[in-house]
């Protein structure tokens, strides 16, 4: 039985971790599915949202397994559902060496045997515990409930859930402490979940909110980024209770100008921006919102977001405003796109793997010579993977390769920006920053030297 569950199992490795990487056995996954879906999906937590990490395609018997190593120890979420939904997926708490054997139901699950953690034994009683909440709040699809029953089944709830973990000590320090937190969070998402959706067929006017809610506060919970962050639904819990204080302060509805001030941390300041730049379609409105709040998209994966969101409503067109980049240059110093106003700026994104990019060498220093005296200043920009960084400064110093040398590595936001896929590619901006073209003629072509000096004599 186990070596047939080890084939089918799924092997992931990775490589990214929350809480620290750990050298660690694999956690093992075998269930059972009681209701009919293809696959069933392993879900990581990553900045307050769920990933899927590898998905186990169910077999006729209904049995499923996974064998990975978790980038970290925590909360990892499983289920049939997807990234986007609560419903139909479950958290599991999961180290090096666990093993998990569950049975999952329609609406619920299953710890089978004995191998289970004395952590997911817990987990699994906090579920028992709140299960009723679970199915009205999250479960709405499958389970009717107005806030008329909701509201004193959850008020029950929390009361006795203050006695919960009295004599429930694991012995894993970590766990017992975090306990705590999830406890938490599951609260404030069932509550805020279940106000918040729009499919009730009754819906309570904010002096009809049970007392619970007067103490969920966004000021206090958003102090720093750790609960939202390590919890699977944080964004959404961050979301729902903002403008639920909003709601319950009688504040009117300015979209981001008085929603922002319930954040006192500025990454979340920023993801709360992400999500209002979401449901804009219109570049000049979403160039607006982020020359006011962009200040507040700090985090890698935040500023990722923000060019995945914005590329379908570029169209390059001249007179749009250059991408605002900031890269090191060949010492280390940061130079920014805004340093470079006052100049007709052409771009050159290369690599030193390249050939195409190096044929260009003698004619970018020609045209280099050519524009001397000239407002006109020449922007190299490596997308080199990081390892070849040393390689980059080699051909720097043997090519004498002259203007402003910039290393943006292999995954920058500059070539996500302009939907860059080959090299080498030129691009040329005005002295105030905006495009003139994304996609110039090379240095070998008389044409380029042409439209900077028209354009340096503007």
């Amino acid at each position: 039985m186990i070596k047939k569950f080890l084939n089918a199992a799924v092997l992931v490795s990775m490589s990214v971790c929350l809480f620290g990487q750990q050298k660690a056995n694999p956690v093992q996954i075998k269930g059972e599915l009681k209701y009919k879906a293809d696959n069933v999906r392993l879900f990581k937590v990553s900045e307050g949202r769920i990933i899927e990490i590898a998905n186990s395609t169910v077999a006729k018997s209904g049995r499923f397994g996974f064998l990975f190593f978790p980038d970290y120890e925590g909360i990892y979420v499983l289920g049939t559902g997807n990234e986007n939904q609560q419903m139909d997926n479950y958290k599991f708490y999961l180290k090096g060496e666990d093993q998990l054997d569950i049975t999952l139901m329609d609406t619920t699950y299953l710890l089978n045997g004995t191998s289970n953690s004395k952590e997911n034994t817990i987990m699994k009683q906090w579920f028992d515990f709140t299960n009723s909440l679970f199915q009205k709040s999250i479960n709405f699809m499958k389970v009717q409930s107005t806030y008329i029953d909701y509201f004193p089944q959850q008020e029950a709830i929390i009361a006795k859930s203050r006695d919960f973990l009295v004599g429930k000590a694991t012995g894993n320090i970590r766990f017992d402490k975090e306990i705590k937190t999830i406890m938490q969070m599951d609260l404030i998402n069932y509550a805020t979940f279940f106000i918040s959706s729009s499919a009730r067929t009754v819906h309570p006017k904010v002096e009809e909110y049970s007392p619970f809610y007067a103490t969920l506060k966004t000021k206090e919970l958003a102090v720093n980024t750790q609960k939202i962050y390590n919890y699977p639904y944080g964004q959404q819990v961050l979301s729902s209770l903002v403008w639920m204080n909003m709601e319950q302060d009688k504040v009117g509805s300015d979209g981001l100008v008085k929603a922002i001030e319930y954040i006192p941390n500025d990454t979340l300041k920023g993801d709360l921006v992400l999500e209002y730049l979401a449901q804009i379609k219109d570049y000049k409105r979403y160039k607006s919102v982020t020359d006011k709040y962009g200040k507040y998209l700090l985090t890698k994966t935040q500023k990722e977001n923000y060019i995945s969101l914005i590329a379908p409503l570029l169209t390059y067109d001249r007179g749009t405003d250059g991408f605002e980049f900031d890269f090191p240059d060949k010492n280390g110093n940061q130079i920014s796109f805004s340093s470079l106003r006052g100049k007709i700026v052409l771009v050159d994104v290369w690599a030193t793997w390249c050939g195409p990019c190096k044929a260009e060498f003698p004619y970018l220093k020609q045209l280099e010579k050519d524009i001397q005296g000239k407002p006109i200043q020449i922007v190299s920009i490596s997308v080199d993977d990081n390892e070849d960084k040393e390689k980059w400064l080699e051909i720097i110093k043997k090519e004498s390769l002259g203007g402003i040398q910039l290393f943006a590595g292999s995954k920058d936001n500059f070539s996500d920006y302009y939907k860059i896929n080959t090299i080498p590619r030129f691009l040329v901006f005005d002295k105030n920053g905006k495009i003139v073209t994304v996609d110039a003629p090379r240095p070998s072509d008389p044409k380029l030297k042409e439209l900077l000096l028209s354009e340096a004599d503007k």
